[in-house]
């Protein structure tokens, strides 16, 4: 176990903000977790991974946990499937490789995603048309106000888009320390996404080209949180009414568009790219150029410029489609109580 107070955050968040915990705590069992829970009950404790989907918009005035279980076990295996069960510390694009360099399928397509496989769990990480709830089975959680156990099976985790309820109900009651995975040992590509299909002539549609195909397309547009500070994607999908996307493609003939079950999904890079904020900047703050989705850190920006462009291209995106577009990052004030959120 390790313990430090007063502990600059600035490694532990993708953005590069240094914020400051006044005491970190990252453990490397559950036993370790457990010992420490007593000391938790009167204290602010927020529960994070490997801080790519959350901005400090200040110093935190309590404890930051960090799980560092590293643990992956195949516990079953048969004709069809195989299950992993996996420690909530262990790093979300290891997995991937690890599941496809055994020739199992069902992750490929959330290659590159940063974070942890805990957080990934809480977060409903998607790309590419899949998300993380399509191959989780259950997660094992400690609460952390009297250290008991419990297991969530899939369908208790309420999840949808960028959801769960450990993102909601639950929101700071519970660590992940271990995600139960199911994936498949028959291939079946999910390669009608964005331009995967593309991608891929000519070649032998396996998990591994899959996989090597969707790096290659988020080398292209994500920029290097180690080269230039994010958080990915910076803004969910928003999912709006029949009319109301009627209404925008009447206006917008060459919108791009996905059918869901409760209405229609409006790419949000698109709404902020036709808002004219693509490579624009407001401050130390940007959108990127390449991706409008994405802000970024252009070198010593401050939580307030970040969050003062995100407002304003919220303002903007408004005024010009009536569409509201909500952060899929998570904003953590100094004293704010969450656990788990971020990746």
């Amino acid at each position: 176990m390790r313990r430090l107070r007063d502990y600059s955050l600035i490694t532990n968040n993708t953005f590069g903000i240094d914020a400051k915990a006044k005491e970190f705590i990252e453990y490397d069992s559950v036993a370790e977790l457990e010992a420490v829970i007593p000391e938790l009950r009167d204290r602010t404790v927020l529960h994070i991974g490997g801080g790519s989907n959350l901005l400090f918009t200040g110093d935190f005035d309590g404890v930051v946990l960090h799980s560092n279980i590293q643990e992956i076990e195949v516990t079953h295996n048969g004709r069809s499937h195989v299950d992993l069960r996996v420690g909530g510390g262990f790093v979300w694009d290891e997995l991937v490789a690890f599941a496809v360099a055994n020739g199992w399928s069902g992750v490929e397509n959330l290659s590159l995603i940063p974070g942890e496989v805990g957080a990934a769990a809480v977060q409903n990480i998607g790309a590419y048309g899949c998300e993380a709830k399509d191959v989780i089975v259950s997660v094992e959680t400690v609460n952390l106000t009297d250290g008991s156990h419990r297991t969530f099976k899939n369908e208790e985790c309420g999840y949808a888009y960028r959801q769960s309820v450990f993102k909601n109900e639950l929101k700071g009651c519970y660590a992940v320390t271990y995600v139960n995975i199911r994936l498949s040992k028959q291939f079946q590509p999910n390669t009608a996404y964005g331009n995967i299909r593309q991608a891929l002539e000519g070649k032998e549609v396996t998990p591994q080209t899959v996989r090597q195909a969707i790096i290659d397309i988020r080398n292209q547009k994500l920029p290097d949180p180690k080269q230039m500070g994010n958080a990915g994607s910076f803004f969910m999908n928003p999912v709006v009414s029949h009319e109301t996307f009627e209404r925008l493609k009447s206006a917008y003939p060459d919108m791009p568009f996905y059918d869901v079950p409760n209405g229609v999904k409006i790419p949000a890079g698109w709404l902020i790219d036709q808002a004219g904020w693509k490579g624009k900047a407001l401050g130390r703050a940007a959108v990127h150029d390449k991706q409008a989705l994405v802000l970024v850190n252009l070198g010593g920006a401050t939580a307030s410029e970040i969050v003062r462009l995100s407002e304003t291209i919220q303002a903007d995106v408004q005024r010009k489609f009536g569409v509201s577009i909500k952060p899929e990052v998570n904003f953590v004030g100094g004293s704010e109580k969450q656990a788990g959120l971020n990746l």
